[in-house]
């Protein structure tokens, strides 16, 4: 197979350790067709990305990621998505991957509670979006590959195009069949492909992938690799110029491609990537995954940072993610497809009501304008003061959406990170927790691993919070703030940190580093409708 002619050649890449990891420094041409974003300044600053905003790229990209909650950082507050599984099929192995057609107790890629129909499937967003009047995305990954099914993605996109043209329409895929069906992506008006992209050297990949099903035979090793990376790049190009938004997601392995993401960030820079999504890996053995049973570990939460503040001047990154199920619904960050089950629909009366979808989203955004002026609002008094400090610290928010601090702290399946100085509050990612509210009572016994999940952290922000977590998390040195409630999360995270600067040019604290932060992987313990309010 031949390489595409645009393709250039792969730089050599640099092994070093994850705490020498330094940010790109040089600005990367990017091709001028398609959905990409340029870039702009001698640090290569992209000029679009998952935290942008209108002032920030071009209207016709705006248009398409405005309400879109994985494409814009700023949209997942407010904005509802779901997939549907109808591709069960895979045309490539991954080590990281255990597929499960009936498994409603794990939460991460490639597990589903019930493979669908397209029609099953249709029917089912169109009373989801009935339900829920800010879902706005469709999209098709897996439970298998959304391109090795062919024929159920498309036939799946065709019949929602008729009944709910408004919802947008994406896919994910491994990108090996991706070259051949991109004038189909393109006749449905897919907007939107997530390509999974987890090196640019095959001698990389052949650690992550035992084999592909290529050209009716199973490939496998160097080979194997080979060609899938070749078939990502190619067909990247095809839909950058064909002005599709491509969005990249690349699973951090430790010891495999920690330090290889770097490279790999920099070559879908250069053939007009929209976004770089990467992730940590999810390896607990339980899910029967290669990695899992051997071993393999995945990052820590300060690893999976300095591997993407290593990235920045690249292409744009994507941190909000939560790989999702392949049959999630709602927000990010919850999921609500156990209230959307056949049966249960089968007894619903699902009216779709055009008009009333546009103007719940219509208040939506007026809410949205709103958190964007306090945001700009909070922003702008911060950068007015004159610091000469670049002191920066992590802090996490107990949020329930519409970016404020409106949640309470047992209540929370994950908290949202924020890295925040005197002049600016940046959404850096979340973390995933046990719920420590049960049924009413508080669990002690999950208290240890909230704090783990987020002990890098010098404060946690919450609408309320009881004695015993207060305590619990003072004495690991992380601070609970309670005085923010119902506060856009940027304008609170700026105050707290100033009256917190304010305390140490006083003498009454002391300022001192944290330390690391443990990823929790899988599906929480419990369920925040089993929670007392």
């Amino acid at each position: 197979m031949q390489d595409s002619p645009n393709a250039s050649p792969l730089p050599a890449a640099a092994y070093i350790g994850i705490g020498q990891i330094k940010p790109l420094g040089a600005a990367i041409e990017v091709p001028v067709a398609g959905g990409g974003c340029g870039s702009e300044g001698g640090a290569g600053k992209a000029s679009c990305g998952s935290s942008g905003g209108p002032d920030d790229m071009p209207p016709e990209i705006w248009e398409k990621v405005r309400n879109h909650p994985c494409y814009s950082e700023e949209a997942h507050h407010h904005y509802a998505r779901m997939h549907v599984a109808v591709a069960p099929a895979c045309n490539i192995q991954c080590n990281y991957c255990n597929r499960k057609y009936d498994c409603s107790n794990e939460s991460r890629p490639g597990v589903v509670s019930q493979k669908l129909t397209p029609e099953q499937a249709v029917k089912k967003v169109v009373a989801v979006a009935s339900e829920i009047p800010q879902m706005t995305v469709l999209g098709i990954a897996g439970p298998g590959d959304s391109l090795a099914n062919p024929k159920k993605t498309f036939d799946t996109f065709r019949m929602l195009q008729e009944q709910a043209p408004d919802i947008k329409l994406c896919l994910s895929t491994n990108g090996l069949a991706l070259p051949d069906l991109v004038d189909e992506i393109c006749q449905y008006n897919i907007d939107h492909v997530t390509i999974t992209i987890n090196m640019v050297d095959p001698a990389v990949g052949e650690k992550i992938y035992p084999w592909i099903f290529w050209d009716h035979r199973r490939v496998t090793g160097y080979e194997a690799a080979r060609i899938l990376h070749e078939r990502q790049m190619q067909g990247l190009e095809m839909l950058t110029a064909r002005g599709v938004l491509t969005k990249i997601n690349s699973v951090l392995i430790p010891g495999i491609n920690d330090e290889h993401l770097i490279e790999v960030n920099r070559e879908v820079k250069k053939r007009g990537a929209f976004l770089h999504n990467i992730m940590p890996l999810i390896s607990e053995a339980e899910h029967g995954t290669h990695f899992g049973l051997t071993g393999q570990r995945g990052p820590t939460a300060q690893e999976l940072k300095a591997v993407q503040d290593a990235c920045m001047g690249g292409a744009n990154l994507m941190r909000h993610c939560r790989q999702c199920r392949a049959d999630a619904v709602g927000l990010l960050g919850e999921d609500r497809s156990e209230e959307f089950t056949l049966d249960k629909i089968e007894q619903m009366e699902v009216v779709y009501d055009l008009d009333r979808r546009r103007e719940y989203q219509r208040r939506v955004e007026v809410e949205r304008d709103a958190q964007h002026a306090a945001k700009q609002e909070a922003l702008a008094a911060a950068q007015a003061l004159d610091v000469a400090d670049d002191l920066k610290v992590l802090v996490a928010v107990a949020t329930k959406g519409g970016g404020r601090v409106n949640e309470h702290f047992g209540h929370v399946p994950e908290f949202q990170i924020f890295e925040v100085s005197a002049t600016e509050a940046i959404f850096v990612g979340h973390r995933r927790v046990d719920l420590y509210c049960q049924g009413g009572y508080g669990d002690d016994e999950q208290l240890p691993s909230v704090v783990r999940a987020i002990n890098d952290c010098h404060a946690v922000l919450v609408a309320k919070i009881g004695a015993c977590p207060r305590d619990e998390l003072s004495q690991a040195g992380i601070e609970p703030v309670d005085r923010y409630v119902g506060e856009f999360i940027e304008k609170a995270a700026l105050a707290w940190f100033n009256d917190y600067r304010g305390r140490i040019a006083s003498g009454a604290i002391v300022h001192e580093d944290r330390g690391d932060a443990a990823i929790r992987q899988g599906a929480f313990t419990g369920s925040a409708a089993d929670t007392a309010a």
